[in-house]
């Protein structure tokens, strides 16, 4: 029966580690055996004591000899970590055996957007005999998303550099992370709602705690709510209307048709992807904070979707669903989302760069078909293609162009479109959303 060590590795398909000779023992066999040859057939016994030394040293190195192959194991961080925030890994070889290892070189790899201290040149490290060594890789975070610490390799050289072990190579450890929240605060009342919870309160009459004004008295009215000021004045019953305490319930929906601009990571330039993943972990926030339902989908061709739910769990949810945000390159015509898909209470944030005309096809149908919708233009300020030739600039202006006017286009029919600048940057367009579906609608 195969070694735990062996038999793990023939599951994952690798060749189990080997003690194998190194040159240096060749070296030393090959000096040892013709200095043996030439003293017996020259007669000379000056070769044959020469050839001693080596001989007795290699039998003495070998003498005991490693049997267990050595264990590597690759540790990060799987705290809540945020961009910008610290990591924390570390490369561990262990010696399982009786025997001493003269010398172990170990390298890893590391994702580019986990900047780890000295992560890209190789150790050298001495591991006693049934003990461990740890080398300690920290650094920083610089982009969200899941990146990997690995794999790791590691040789191991024993019987003073006579023998030494295959390379031992270990999988890489995933670490998560998290979005940059940036501040966001929207002062403003939700356009409608549609549960029972929730610090928002509905557009709609009905039980609560919210005065939405006085009215005749009518059939079905509780007696409670007969406001008897205003029946004593006019003469005729009134109650007081109330509004009815409801959450809201928020769609974030991200535009994953494209990616535009480099991503300089949490302190450089931002990218589309960036900007929207940013963008849509701060407007949750903000909304589960305060009671209301969030839930998210993608407009591309893998058509995600996160349920609505509330609270701390789904946050946490959210952050997760972000993780694996990716853009779209597939040239897939169609795209199951549209208005069917949304809730006609629900305000739908659409995060998207509109370097796509699908995306303004989808947003001029959102709005056609009643729901509250506002665009968040995530397109990086100064965002171009690649200089190719002398016409790149000037192709450059007139997408731009063609773009205001999709712009200009999407604002004709009714479709608020903000450029997101964090904190407050939604309040205006939100005001005017709620002041709209306020309005009484025409049958």
């Amino acid at each position: 029966m195969p070694p735990p060590s062996e038999a793990a590795a023939a599951d994952e398909g690798w060749a189990p580690p080997v003690w194998v000779p190194t040159r240096a023992l060749g070296r030393t066999v090959l000096l040892t055996g013709l200095l043996l040859v030439l003293g017996v057939a020259l007669g000379r016994v000056d070769l044959v004591l020469l050839a001693a030394p080596f001989a007795i040293g290699a039998a003495v190195s070998l003498r005991r000899m490693p049997r267990s192959a050595p264990e590597l194991r690759i540790d990060a961080d799987e705290d809540h970590i945020v961009e910008g925030g610290a990591v924390a890994a570390s490369v561990t070889v262990g010696n399982p055996d009786v025997i001493a290892y003269d010398l172990v070189v170990m390298r890893t790899r590391t994702s580019p957007w986990l900047r780890l201290e000295d992560a890209d040149r190789p150790f050298a490290v001495s591991v006693a005999a049934d003990a461990w060594t740890a080398v300690d890789l920290p650094g920083t975070a610089q982009r969200w998303g899941r990146h990997d610490v690995g794999p790791a390799a590691a040789r191991v050289a024993a019987c003073g550099g006579l023998l030494a072990c295959r390379p031992v190579v270990v999988p890489a450890r995933g670490v998560r992370v998290y979005p940059e929240t940036e501040p966001f605060a929207a002062t403003e009342a939700m356009p409608a709602a549609a549960g029972l919870v929730g610090n928002h309160r509905s557009r709609r009459p009905g039980e609560g705690g919210e005065l939405a004004g006085v009215r005749p008295f009518a059939p079905g009215d509780r007696l409670r709510r007969i406001d008897w000021r205003v029946s004593l004045r006019t003469r005729d019953l009134h109650v007081a209307s109330t509004l009815s305490d409801r959450d809201a319930e928020v769609l974030i929906l991200l535009d994953v048709l494209g990616e535009a601009g480099a991503s300089g990571g949490v302190k450089g330039a931002a990218s589309v992807l960036d900007t929207t993943v940013r963008a849509a972990a701060a407007i949750a926030e903000h909304y589960l904070q305060r009671g209301d339902r969030v839930s998210l989908a993608e407009y591309g061709a893998s058509a995600r979707r996160l349920r609505p739910a509330t609270g701390r769990r789904q946050y946490l949810t959210v952050l997760e669903w972000l993780l694996d945000v990716r853009a779209d390159t597939g040239d897939q015509e169609q795209h199951v989302f549209g208005a069917h898909n949304v809730s006609s209470d629900a305000l739908v944030m659409v995060l998207t760069p509109l370097v796509d005309p699908r995306a303004a096809d989808m947003l001029a149908g959102l709005v056609q078909s009643g729901r509250y919708t506002v665009a968040v233009d995530t397109l990086p300020v100064g965002a171009a293609p690649p200089q190719h030739n002398q016409w790149t600039p000037l192709a450059t202006r007139l997408w731009r162009l063609e773009r205001e006017n999709v712009l200009g286009r999407l604002r004709e029919h009714g479709v608020p479109v903000v450029t997101w600048a964090g904190a407050g940057s939604l309040d205006l367009v939100l005001r005017d959303v709620a002041r709209l579906a306020s309005a009484p609608r025409g049958r």
